[in-house]
């Protein structure tokens, strides 16, 4: 395959991986915080929300950043392990390789994320921009450790529904990323129910007001 023909190929790839994640992640929230509302920054005035900060600090900036880093180390590591083995990668011939990919491309693609969160976010203070990439780093990885069954949900959907609905973008693709996403961010930051909610959110949600 060409320079010509291939980089077309890989940024359609690229691109549906990152609009699968962006999905799993606006889905996760409802996971993790079923009966809270969240701050999706400027598109809280179309769904009768609060505005506070634009895009830092919220949840789109959240959604778009991670799904976008994501989708950039996932392709590169299976584009890494095709290069070194001649092969492509495939979690039914190599479990292994694959549970070892889904921990390595996760990781480093939520490290990447806060890596420019740390260093573009002005809500940080310059001071703290180190302190911060350090902390959120072990976040991502304590929260990272978590996803390995993430290759395993597929199967366990064909199992239970057919192959068809394993081999299917929402069997194969949605729902384990969705999921991953929730145990992810819930075990690394602690982000569930009335827990890890920004500042806006915690308004919102009448949390920490006396009744």
């Amino acid at each position: 395959m060409s320079f010509a023909t291939s980089v077309p190929k890989v940024a359609q790839a690229v691109t549906a991986t990152f609009a699968t994640y962006c999905t799993a992640d606006f889905l996760s929230n409802f996971i993790q915080h079923p009966t809270q509302k969240m701050d999706y920054g400027i598109f809280n005035q179309f769904i009768g929300r609060e505005v506070d900060q634009t895009f830092w600090g919220t949840r789109t900036q959240h959604i778009v950043g991670v799904a976008g880093c994501l989708a950039i180390t996932d392709h590169t590591s299976q584009a890494l392990y095709a290069r070194i083995f001649q092969k492509e990668l495939c979690f039914a011939k190599s479990p292994a390789a694959f549970v070892a990919h889904t921990f390595l491309f996760i990781f480093s693609g939520v490290t990447l994320y806060c890596a420019g969160d740390a260093a573009l976010n002005p809500n940080h203070k310059e001071e703290d921009r180190m302190t911060t990439f350090k902390s959120e780093t072990y976040n991502s990885y304590v929260g990272s450790n978590t996803a390995w069954f993430e290759p395993y949900v597929p199967v366990a959907v064909a199992k239970f529904a057919g192959p068809a609905a394993g081999s299917s973008w929402l069997g194969s693709a949605l729902l384990p990323a969705t999921l991953a996403y929730s145990t992810v961010k819930g075990v690394g930051w602690n982000d569930w129910g009335n827990s890890g909610l920004n500042e806006l959110e915690e308004k919102m949600n009448g949390v920490g007001i006396e009744k």
